[in-house]
């Protein structure tokens, strides 16, 4: 049996005194450890945001120092149980204790897990920045709710959309490209993605159609 240590995360004190989102991240590890024949030698849990830094959570900080120590891994449920920003988990990477998301299996590619970050944290920013961009012209000049100026929003709507869709296909695509050249199916490679907690250009869960889709932009 390989020696692990496992850590989880929520982000609020009502999740923390819950138990619900601890449980389920460790039930979710339990298994895939069973199935890989890791030995879980230490549990750390946090109950904070994703943003806060390695000082604001020692849970992560014990985590990391039991696996030094051990030689061993560090194994979460989700890349986002880590963080939600690239940043943080490049950092975490560079200190060398190697980390396994239980979602994504146990033999992927460190630089893989770093694609994954970053893709997910440019989409989370865009999706904001064009919800932002698009109320901008609208704001102060009681345009909002105007349903007079509902076809020229529909069509300023319809213009955006393809530019949107022709960018986030470029920017996604190295990833696709890639677990496509490893031998994945469309519907395994949309299974890596929804496990990396990266959303589709609308936010949604990803389909082989969608991934299709991309691949074909």
């Amino acid at each position: 049996m390989k020696p692990v240590v496992i850590y989880r995360r929520v982000s609020t004190s009502e999740q923390g005194k819950s138990g619900l989102g601890l449980e389920a991240q460790a039930s979710a590890m339990t298994r895939f450890c069973a199935a890989e024949g890791f030995e879980v030698v230490a549990s750390f849990d946090d109950v904070g945001s994703g943003k806060l830094g390695l000082e604001g959570r020692p849970g992560l900080s014990a985590a990391l120092a039991k696996a030094a120590r051990l030689k061993c891994p560090v194994i979460v449920s989700k890349l986002d149980r880590l963080s939600r920003e690239v940043a943080f988990i490049s950092g975490l990477m560079a200190k060398g204790v190697p980390f396994i998301v239980a979602e994504l299996g146990a033999d992927v590619d460190p630089f893989v897990l770093h694609l994954f970050a970053a893709l997910g944290q440019k989409e989370r920013q865009l999706i904001s920045q064009r919800t932002k961009d698009a109320l901008a012209p609208m704001v102060g000049t009681g345009r909002l709710g105007n349903k007079t100026n509902l076809a020229e929003a529909q069509a300023r709507g319809r213009a955006g959309n393809v530019a949107a869709a022709a960018a986030f296909a470029g920017r996604v695509m190295p990833l696709v490209g890639r677990l496509k050249a490893g031998g994945l199916s469309m519907n395994a490679i949309a299974g890596q993605l929804n496990a990396s907690s990266m959303p589709t250009m609308r936010g949604g869960r990803w389909t082989a159609k969608a991934v299709s889709r991309v691949i074909q932009a």
